[in-house]
């Protein structure tokens, strides 16, 4: 998975490539917890993720759970099979998708 990184003052874009699975859900655990500090704005572009699974819909909790607190989240450019994943396990209720 590739993870790329964009800050703007307040605003935090996260977009990932590839697979956010057991293996790579660390990963980006790992670059929210250094950014989310000063973020007021949260967006993840899905446009080029193939897939996600429940260790990666975990990281997406824990960011939301997060940004509750200190700004919004939202989740943009999702394909079909991750708005299905979503819609299955209830996240479409819990995330603002667009």
């Amino acid at each position: 998975m590739t993870i790329q990184k964009t800050q703007n003052e307040k605003a935090l874009t996260i977009a990932l490539e590839g697979r956010l699975d057991t293996l790579t859900a660390p990963e980006l655990e790992a670059v929210l917890n250094d950014a989310l500090a000063d973020a007021e704005e949260l967006t993840f572009d899905f446009e080029k993720l193939d897939y996600i699974s429940s260790a990666g819909l975990r990281v997406l909790l824990a960011a939301q759970k997060t940004m509750n607190r200190q700004g919004t989240m939202k989740v943009i450019h999702t394909n079909e099979m991750i708005r299905e994943i979503f819609e299955v396990t209830g996240f479409s209720d819990i995330l603002t998708v667009e």
